[in-house]
């Protein structure tokens, strides 16, 4: 037997993610290959949207997708543990909580601010590089509004309500649209002047988002001045004091809220590493990914130094991550199976940058555009990356969090679809419901519905050519109706020639009038008689407009013949027909108790929904009937919890299908899977 090969992957950020995915996928039924990743931390961090919790739009969970959810009942181990150095001579890395062997190394262990050597920078500033700097923004912003409010020193009052932040690029200005945003919202909150509060953007190129083209930098500067934001490019800073920004200028900005993005490095443990560095601890690797000492140690994501031919190393960006992962791999299943080797090729499909939850700019696979536009190309390949690393459950969560939960219309559609109803404002609407399907389960068996003609299935009361009770009664409303019209048709020629009548009493009037006033006395008097000939005809022709009671398809229509056609008395026929006849009036009767007492009820609404598009096809079910769908659509979203027993066996039953291996697998799951 083969000695299992072992393979660590260090970081579970955008790079590590990808890797640990390829390489499970491809070695999932092969025993004799392992797979590791260490972490400090039970989640991977969505590092593009660490803005959004730091300025009060989305929640902290927001952007912590766990790995249980990544990887579920996957053969990858996980293990939280800070890897304190690596023995690439020995293939061992040393853990505070253990020692992890391996034969191929992925070194993805992210970066960290780079504060460039200026004075008190690091000391005197908040950064936005993990999910705990994220917090620390969020908690102080906040920390400062409601300090502001009571303050009456007018300099701390200043102080406090001037928020400062360093650097321009994706993650400066991502901040800077979030803390506009959230300035309407405290300001509101607190009865503070907006005009008193400051939010000014530090950068010492000449241009802001120099990633982008100019037309699109425009039109971000348009936005953020109509925001009253300052903006201050070719603007150095030389130094930071406790309150206090220094310019190289000779100003200074004084404010309690400084954050610094200007620029980020490999981390410090990786330039720790004894492997050969380049500038800003990024550690040199070739092409495959491969350091250019150990070829069973690959670097991925913020980590590699790879020069490209440009002369310049590889961007640190998401998209650079993945396929360097990709690439990287790749060449471990070559390294392992043997075949073609690998190389870094980034095929990158663009930027997009928010200005806070209803603007941003965009250059999406060389197509420039801004506002909505931008904003729903950023979702959209948020929510397609998190589809491929953890199914559609943690698309659904991506969306409650920014459309659905989203607070003060910060999204690209304002409050449109982000209110909440409480569970308990449907109690009502779902006893009734239950009572009506309740009721209908009983009506049935008085209509004969459990008396069985046996040895055909010309008994089954959804054969075609079987006209039930309600249907029948339907249809002769429907007949009723339709002589309604016609007769309300007929009427219509009396409307026509009683205003043909009018037209003519109205010239003849206007001709022989001499004066205005005769004339309007002669069109008075003729619409006086022809209005008691209109009237009636139009009162029976609006009252036949639409008759609520007759089926939505007529039992005798093409859709509802071939439906009883091909199921009743096709697919079906082979199966006793009382056995459908029983299950449809348990059914109903099983809805209307579950529904009433909230047991269930996602399940039973769901099951209402599918009854009626039964009884619909079947040409059973009115206009008027037409409600029952969309009390249903309202049961699905929790409408059990309150006052009902899914408050206790909803939370048990999420446990048990969470720890099912289908959940796991396919990611159908609620919460975390577990195990």
């Amino acid at each position: 037997m083969n000695e299992a090969k072992k393979i660590l992957i260090l970081g579970g950020g955008y790079g590590g993610v990808k890797a640990g995915k390829i390489l499970e996928k491809h070695f999932r039924k092969d025993p004799n290959v392992e797979i590791t990743l260490v972490d400090m931390r039970p989640y991977h961090t969505l590092m593009t949207e660490l803005h959004e919790v730091a300025g009060w739009r989305t929640e902290p969970e927001s952007v912590q997708v766990s790995f249980k959810k990544i990887f579920g009942a996957r053969r990858i181990n996980v293990v939280l543990d800070k890897i304190e150095n690596v023995d690439f001579e020995a293939k061992v890395a040393h853990g505070k909580l253990a020692n992890y062997a391996f034969d191929y190394i992925v070194v993805g262990v992210g970066a960290e601010p780079e504060f460039f050597g200026i004075p008190g920078i690091k000391e005197n500033s908040f950064t936005l590089w993990s999910f705990e700097d994220a917090m620390k923004v969020r908690n102080h912003v906040e920390h400062m509004y409601t300090e502001a409010a009571k303050e009456l020193d007018p300099d701390k009052r200043r102080r406090m309500l001037t928020f400062v932040v360093a650097g321009a690029g994706f993650t400066g200005m991502e901040l800077i649209g979030e803390f506009l945003e959230y300035r309407d919202v405290m300001c509101k909150k607190l009865y503070i002047d907006p005009k008193d509060v400051r939010v000014v953007n530090i950068e010492a190129l000449p241009t802001i988002l120099p990633i982008l083209e100019e037309p699109l930098r425009a039109k971000a500067e348009k936005y953020l001045a109509k925001k009253h934001c300052e903006i201050h490019t070719s603007t150095a800073i030389i130094g930071a004091e406790p309150g206090k920004v220094l310019l190289k200028d000779g100003s200074v900005l004084e404010t309690e809220t400084f954050v610094w993005t200007c620029g980020v490095k490999g981390s410090s443990f990786a330039g720790s590493l004894a492997l050969p560095m380049g500038k800003r601890n990024r550690i040199e690797c070739d092409k495959g990914m491969r350091s250019t000492k150990y070829p069973n140690v690959y670097v991925v994501g913020d980590n590699a130094g790879l020069m490209m031919e440009n002369g310049k190393p590889m961007a640190q960006i998401v998209e650079s991550a993945h396929f360097s992962a990709e690439a990287a791999a790749k060449n471990i299943v070559a390294d392992i199976e043997g075949g073609e080797k690998h190389e870094f090729k980034p095929n990158y499909h663009g930027f997009m940058v928010s200005l806070g939850g209803r603007y941003g700019v965009a250059n999406a696979m060389n197509w420039k555009t801004s506002g909505f536009v931008a904003l729903f190309f950023k979702h959209f390949i948020n929510m397609f990356y998190l589809f491929t690393i953890a199914g559609f459950n943690q698309v659904w969560e991506y969306f409650k969090h920014e459309f659905l939960d989203m607070k003060n219309d910060r999204t690209l559609i304002g409050g449109f679809i982000s209110y909440k109803v409480r569970a308990y404002w449907p109690l009502l609407l779902r006893m009734w419901l239950g009572l009506m399907w309740l009721f209908e389960g009983i009506n049935k068996i008085g209509e004969g519905w459990l008396n069985f003609a046996k040895g055909t299935s010309s008994g089954w009361m959804f054969s075609s050519g079987v006209v039930q009770k309600g249907v029948q009664v339907a249809a002769e409303a429907t007949s009723a109706a339709s002589a309604a019209w016609d007769g309300a048709a007929a009427t219509a020629t009396t409307i026509a020639e009683a205003t043909s009548a009018a037209s003519a009493a109205w010239d003849g009037a206007a001709a022989t009038a001499t004066t205005i006033a005769a004339a309007t006395s002669a069109a008075s008097a003729a619409a006086t008689t022809a209005a008691p000939a209109a009237a009636e005809p139009a009162a029976k022709a609006f009252h036949v407009v639409w008759d609520l009671t007759k089926p939505i398809f007529d039992p005798s229509s093409g859709i509802v013949t071939w439906f009883r056609t091909t199921f009743m008395d096709g697919i079906f026929s082979h199966l006793p027909f009382s056995f459908f006849q029983i299950m449809i009036v348990f059914m109903e009767m099983a809805i209307g108790l579950a529904l009433f007492g909230g047991c269930f009820t996602w399940l039973a609404a769901a099951a209402s929904i599918g009854m009626c598009v039964v009884f619909t096809m079947s040409g059973m079910f009115a206009w008027d009937q037409l409600w029952f769908v969309f009390a249903a659509i309202v049961m699905l979203g929790g409408a059990g919890r309150a006052f009902g027993c899914d408050y206790w066996i909803v939370p048990r039953v999420k446990r048990w299908w969470n720890g099912t291996k289908f959940a796991r697998n396919w990611h159908f799951y609620g919460d975390d899977p577990t195990k």
